[in-house]
């Protein structure tokens, strides 16, 4: 590896002492046992309360660590990145999006940024499919019907939506999250057609019998379901606004378990109140945990609270691949989920 190619990938730069029992502060309450594993190899402390940290006291731990463990919520910006002292070597993300970093200012610093691709592929996919299942099926609305107490009974044209088997799925981002859909999909009926950034392999198409379709506009406009995977970026930031809506069918329906900020949600809660799509299943908030009120009184949609990876076992594994990184870091070595620049 030449000195620039080093230098680029993060290798090149000026190396730290790397302490063998570093201080690790992590931003949120994690599992018991990997909260137990981390003190057991590291000097590590915990955010007991569990409440998100301000900026304050996000500042003050990256003062006081030498690897912080954010979570998606923690926006470490560049200015926070800025005035961090040198101590600070490793950004160990409890997570596979890193939207929530300032990656060039952290570069720029020597830190190291890891998340924890891949784990949370199985359950965000699952969580997506309950989504399809229960946007055009109506199960959220019938399930509060139950609850009311107004329910009367059976009747041939109660509780009517539509069935999803021979339907098109249309999936914005064919990454892990996108093709293990995919195969969910294919097993309902659905057919299936997707845009990505590049188009995959004719083998891995013919594999989830997979329509390419080159541009957004063409995707939103050929679907009855679309539902969004790509990662959160400077490119995708947007995607979905109020022209790209209104490409879509009045019977088609909008799915998100990605990042809410891909999509226009002002645009998207006009689109949904105003009948011009027919539904929306949605997990994600531009202003998380706070939710858009207009939402609570739309019967079309299906409101989350950002559960699509909320599983025992995805957040055991997210809590070991951080474990693996930080150790690994600790070794010398680079840590196997080192963020690069370029990361989409």
């Amino acid at each position: 590896m030449t000195d620039g190619a080093a230098k680029h990938s993060g290798l090149g730069m000026a190396k730290k002492q790397r302490p063998a029992k570093p201080r690790v502060i992590v931003t949120r309450r994690l599992p018991p046992n990997v909260e137990a594993r981390m003190a057991e190899l590291f000097d590590a402390s915990f955010n007991v309360g569990d409440q998100p940290m301000s900026r304050t006291e996000l500042a003050r731990a990256m003062a006081q660590c030498d690897v912080l463990v954010p979570t998606i919520n923690d926006q470490i910006d560049a200015p926070l990145i800025a005035a961090a002292p040198d101590r600070l070597q490793l950004i160990a993300s409890f997570g596979s999006g890193v939207d929530h970093i300032d990656l060039t200012a952290a570069r720029a610093r020597g830190i190291i940024v890891t998340n924890t691709p891949g784990v949370l592929t199985e359950d965000t996919a699952d969580m997506t499919m309950a989504l399809i299942l229960s946007v055009p099926r109506r199960l959220a609305e019938g399930e509060k019907l139950v609850r009311s107490g107004e329910w009367r009974g059976w009747s041939p044209s109660g509780m009517l939506g539509h069935r999803i088997g021979g339907k098109k799925l249309g999936i914005i981002g064919m990454g892990r999250i996108g093709r293990a859909v995919a195969r969910r999909a294919r097993a309902f009926g659905l057919t299936i057609a997707y845009h990505n950034r590049h188009r995959l392999p004719f083998e891995v198409e013919q594999e989830l019998e997979a329509e390419w379709i080159g541009d957004v506009d063409g995707l939103l406009a050929a679907c009855d379901i679309v539902s969004i995977h790509c990662p959160l970026n400077a490119d995708t930031r947007g995607l979905i606004d109020a022209r790209r809506i209104a490409l879509m069918r009045p019977d088609a329906y909008l799915i998100n378990t990605s990042r809410a900020e891909i999509t226009d949600e002002a645009a998207l809660i006009a689109a949904l109140d105003e009948g011009r799509i027919a539904g929306a299943g949605l997990d994600v908030y531009t202003h998380e945990p706070a939710v858009d009120p207009r939402l609570f009184s739309l019967a079309n949609v299906v409101l989350l609270p950002h559960m699509g990876s909320a599983t025992f076992e995805g957040r055991d594994a997210t809590g070991a691949r951080v474990i693996a990184n930080i150790r690994s870091w600790v070794d010398g070595h680079r840590p196997p989920n080192q963020v690069l620049e370029g990361w989409v």
